[in-house]
């Protein structure tokens, strides 16, 4: 119970910028670092996969994007972030993380210099490091159905 206690006074008290579930019932923290990381990653990877993809496929350029950005905020496990509107098992949350993290290293070995995409590859590895808890926890919530 002191979990619970803690991550929702830390809701409360802070911006709630990084904080999981708020509003949904669940009550865990994840850290700013790490919803950082992944908001940056998911960006190069929103961005930059179009802008690779564009010159060969202007369809498949705005396809990744649905894909990218539309899917997950539809598709969401219950608890992890306020406002689930279509419940899935916290796998797909996973993988759906990992598809975006994939994308921004493909976008970065497409567009940048080779030690840009070298670094933009660390930091996608760093970030797995950093999600391990969350995903830990998305593993263990099963979709809610009825």
């Amino acid at each position: 119970m002191a979990e619970s206690s803690t991550a929702e006074s830390g809701a409360v008290g802070g911006s709630g910028v990084g904080v999981s579930g708020v509003g949904s019932g669940a009550s865990h923290a994840e850290p700013r670092y790490a919803s950082a990381l992944r908001a940056g990653l998911e960006l190069v990877g929103w961005v930059g996969l179009p802008i690779a993809l564009w010159p060969h496929s202007i369809l498949l350029a705005v396809g990744v994007d649905v894909l990218l950005i539309g899917v997950p905020a539809v598709l969401q496990t219950p608890g992890d972030k306020p406002g689930t509107v279509v419940a899935v098992p916290g796998w797909v949350t996973v993988l759906m993380v990992l598809a975006e993290l994939g994308g921004a290293v493909a976008a970065a070995w497409l567009l940048f210099p080779r030690w840009a995409a070298v670094l933009l590859t660390l930091l996608a590895l760093v970030c797995c490091g950093t999600e391990l808890p969350r995903w830990r926890r998305l593993l263990r919530v099963r979709s809610t159905r009825g």
